[in-house]
C-alpha cells in the first residue's frame, strides 16, 4: 500500500492546498519530532534548511512550532543545499534533519525531505510510522510546558558545508585557470556554489544567483540546460554546471556546448573509479537509465543494477548491495564514498577534480553512445488515469509494438501531477508511435 503523505522524494505539492499548508506542517513537525525523540537519543535536536521559495517564510515557522511543541530543540540554517543539510545532520549529531523544498518544481510548489541521524533519507517503514503520528491526536504528542524546545538560527551553515566538501579532496586541489559557467537555479546553492568554486581559484560566470522567492527554477537550472550551453559558448568556458532548486541534481555541458546528463557523468565516474580502484561492487541506476549506460558498464566488466525511480531507492539498493556509486539520468548522483544522498556540488567537484591539468570535458564526459530515448511528461488532473482500462490497453499495445527492439516505461510522477512516458530504441519512428499511442489514451 502506498504512503498517504510521502511520495518518492518526501512530501510535495502546491502551497496552501492539500498537504502544503501551515496547519499540516505543524503536524508534520510534531509527528516527526515525536518519532525521533522517542528513539532514546540524549540530545533532542532537529535542524532545518530550505531553498529560496517565498512560501518557506510561511511553512518554516509552522514546522518549527510543531517540533518545539513536541519538545524538540531546533536549529534553522536558512538556504542550504539538501545534502548540506544531510551532512550537517550527521556531523552535528542531531536526531533529524528537515529540508523545506520542492526541488526542481516551480515556485508555487513546496514540500519537505526528512533525514535521520545518519544523514539518510527515511525508509518506507519509518515514513509509515510518522504518517500514523500525523493522523493521531495532537494532544497525545504535545509536551509539558517546562519541556518545550528552543530555537536558534545558525548563520554559518554554508561555510560548514563547504568545509566538509573540501575535506574530501587533497589540500592542494585547485581550479586555477579554469573558466566555469554556473547555474544555481535561483535556489538553495546560490551562495555556496559560487563561493566554493571561487575559493578553489576558478573564474566563475554565474546564472540564477538572484533569488526573489518566485524565480526558483524559472527558465534556469538543470531543467533548462540551454542556459549553460549558450553561456559556455559565449564566454569560451571549460565547462558548464547546472543545479536544480535544492542542488541535489547536476546537469553539465562540455566546452563545445554539448549537454551531459546524469548517465554520462555516472559512466565517467564509474570508469575512473574502477581504474583508481575506488569503485566498490558496481553501479546502481534506475528503470530510466539509458540502455547505452548499461551496455557500456557491462563492456567495462562493471556490475549494473536498476532500482525504482528516485534517489532514495537508488541509495537503498546501493546499501543492500554494498555499492558506492549510483544515480539517475536526471542528475541525482550519489557518491557513496562521501555522501548519503544526491549532491550536485559534491559531484561537480569530483568531475572537476578529474578535469584538472588541462583535460577537456568533451573528452572526459562523452563516455558512451546513448540509445535514442524520448521522455514525455503528460500533465494530468488525476494520476490514477494510468490505471484505466483504456490506458492499460494502450500500454500493452505499445509494449507489444516495441517487442525486443526497445524498452518502454510508463509511470506516475512521485513529485508532480504528471504521467512520465519513456521509450528507447534504435528505431526512432517506433518510439514516436508508441509514445503517441499512450499519450492519446491519457488525454
Amino acid at each position: 500500500m502506498s504512503n498517504k503523505y510521502f511520495g518518492t522524494d518526501g512530501i510535495r505539492g502546491t502551497v496552501n492546498k492539500g498537504n502544503i499548508t501551515g496547519e499540516k506542517f505543524f503536524k508534520f513537525g510534531l509527528a516527526s519530532g515525536t518519532y525521533f525523540k522517542n528513539q532514546k537519543k540524549s540530545k533532542q535536536i532537529a535542524i532545518i534548511a530550505k531553498d529560496t521559495r517565498l512560501s518557506g517564510y510561511t511553512l518554516e515557522p509552522a514546522l518549527v512550532s510543531g517540533l518545539v511543541s513536541g519538545g524538540m530543540n531546533v536549529f534553522t540554517l536558512g538556504p542550504l543545499p539538501t545534502n548540506g543539510l544531510a551532512m550537517l545532520t550527521k556531523s552535528m549529531k542531531a536526531n533529524m534533519g528537515i529540508m523545506i523544498t520542492a526541488s526542481h518544481n516551480p515556485f508555487y510548489d513546496n514540500g519537505l525531505k526528512l533525514f535521520g541521524p545518519d544523514g539518510m533519507k527515511l525508509s518506507d517503514k519509518i515514513e509509515k510510522k510518522i504518517e500514523k503520528l500525523i493522523d493521531a491526536k495532537i494532544t497525545n504528542q504535545l509536551t509539558d510546558p517546562k519541556l518545550l524546545g528552543r530555537v536558534k538560527r545558525l548563520e554559518n551553515g554554508n561555510e560548514k558545508y563547504i568545509k566538509i566538501l573540501k575535506n574530501n579532496f587533497p589540500k592542494n586541489f585547485n581550479l586555477k585557470g579554469m573558466k566555469i559557467v554556473l547555474d544555481c537555479a535561483n535556489g538553495a546553492c546560490y551562495k555556496a556554489a559560487p563561493k566554493l568554486l571561487r575559493s578553489l581559484g576558478a573564474k566563475v560566470i554565474t546564472i540564477g544567483v538572484k533569488p526573489n522567492g518566485l524565480n526558483i527554477n524559472d527558465k534556469c537550472g538543470s531543467t533548462y540546460p540551454s542556459k549553460i550551453k549558450s553561456k559556455v559558448k559565449k564566454f569560451k568556458a571549460n565547462v558548464g554546471i547546472s543545479f536544480d532548486g535544492d542542488a541535489d541534481r547536476i546537469i553539465m555541458c562540455d566546452e563545445k556546448g554539448k549537454i551531459i546528463d546524469g548517465d554520462q557523468i555516472i559512466a565517467m565516474l564509474a570508469k575512473r573509479w574502477k581504474f583508481k580502484k575506488i569503485l566498490k561492487g558496481g553501479v546502481v541506476g534506475t528503470l530510466m537509465s539509458n540502455y547505452g549506460l548499461e551496455k557500456f558498464l557491462n563492456n567495462q566488466n562493471i556490475k549494473f543494477q536498476r532500482s525504482k525511480v528516485g534517489d532514495r531507492y537508488v541509495k537503498e539498493m546501493m546499501k543492500n548491495l554494498n555499492y558506492n556509486l549510483g544515480g539517475e539520468q536526471s542528475g541525482h548522483i550519489i557518491l557513496g564514498k562521501f555522501a548519503t544522498t544526491g549532491d550536485g556540488l559534491l559531484v561537480a567537484l569530483e568531475v572537476l577534480f578529474s578535469l584538472r591539468k588541462g583535460k577537456k570535458a568533451s573528452d572526459m564526459l562523452n563516455v558512451f553512445r546513448p540509445l535514442p530515448q524520448i521522455l514525455e511528461n503528460v500533465t494530468v488532473k488525476d494520476k490514477e488515469i494510468i490505471n484505466t482500462k483504456k490506458c492499460k490497453y494502450a500500454i500493452r499495445s505499445a509494449i507489444k509494438f516495441m517487442g525486443k527492439d526497445g524498452r518502454l516505461l510508463v509511470r506516475k510522477s512521485g513529485t508532480e501531477p504528471k504521467i512520465r512516458i519513456m521509450a528507447e530504441s534504435h528505431n526512432k519512428r517506433l518510439i514516436t508511435k508508441c509514445i503517441n499511442l499512450i499519450k492519446r489514451s491519457i488525454r
